[in-house]
Formats: structure tokens, sequence, C-alpha cells
């Protein structure tokens, strides 16, 4: 399929994926609510995505009553079958303590509308549902405590910031 993707200074594509919790999630509803928006593509078995989880949760925490909120999307097809995607991501959110919503693109028509070529591909949208973010998390996918970039908490910190970091 035809890579589309969304620049920076665009409006998000909104989506409606089933969440780990049995609920449909939509995009726009989100942005009815929060101030901001991380959309992130991780997928259960990443050996980057496995690296990152502690990160991610720390990031949600930090930033959840600034009204923020992450939201992991899985559009893995390979580790995925469509009998028990849902079920070995509630069993991955459970064993990792996930602490944002958690959703599968089974079709990866998301990830493709957002350009997603990647795991760990991270997108930042503001209330208005205009994409100011598009990078990388930090600037050390092995070593948490030797990150001296850390990307995506920076341009959360500063919204006005619309620069994208292509790295």
């Amino acid at each position: 399929m035809e890579q589309i993707g969304t620049p920076v200074g665009s409006y998000a594509p909104d989506f409606e994926l089933p969440g780990i919790d049995k609920h449909v999630h939509h995009l726009s509803r989100y942005l009815e609510k929060w101030r901001g928006i991380g959309v992130i593509f991780i997928s259960n078995n990443c050996p980057y995505v496995l690296s990152y989880v502690d990160r991610l949760k720390k990031i949600q925490s930090q930033f959840h009553d600034q009204n923020f909120t992450l939201i992991g999307i899985n559009s893995d097809k390979i580790s995925c079958s469509q009998e028990n995607c849902l079920e070995n991501m509630k069993k991955f959110a459970r064993d990792k303590q996930l602490n944002f919503p958690y959703l599968w693109d089974s079709t990866q028509e998301v990830a493709q509308s957002f350009g997603a070529q990647k795991t760990l591909s991270s997108f930042l949208i503001d209330q208005l549902g205009i994409v100011f973010y598009k990078g990388c998390i930090d600037d050390n996918s092995q070593q948490p405590a030797a990150v001296k970039q850390p990307y995506l908490q920076r341009a959360i910190a500063a919204p006005t910031n619309r620069a994208a970091i292509a790295l």
C-alpha cells in the first residue's frame, strides 16, 4: 500500500479503532477532552518498544495532569492475527502496566495515514487536531539513563513550538 503521511502543520487523520478496553476510540473524542495528544505506534514484540515502555509510562504520568495523554497504536500485522491480537495486546498492557490507551490498527490504514513507517513513530497533536511534532522520542534507544535529548518531552512541554525534529 502507498505511504500517505501527515506533515507537521496539517490536520491529523481522524481514526476509529478498537482498544484493549473493548471500546472504540476516536481521535476526535480525544481532541474534545485533551489539550494535547501523543500518538505512538508500538507493538508487543519489538525490542525497541520494550526498551521504551517505562519511558512512555513516565511521559504519560508526567504530563497527564497538564491535560495531555498518550495513545499507543499497534499496527503490527506480522505478530498479530485477527484471532489473538487484542488478547495479546491486553496481556502486554497488563504485564507492562501501561497507563495509556492501547488501540489496534488491524488494517494499518491509520499508520499509513500518519506516515508511521516503524514502531515508535511519534506524533504530537494539539487540541485543534494539528500535528505539531513528528519525530523520535529521544536520542538513545538503548540506555534511558544516557538520554541527552528528550525530544518528545520537550515538544509536549512547549506546545507553542511547532517545529518538527526529523530524525
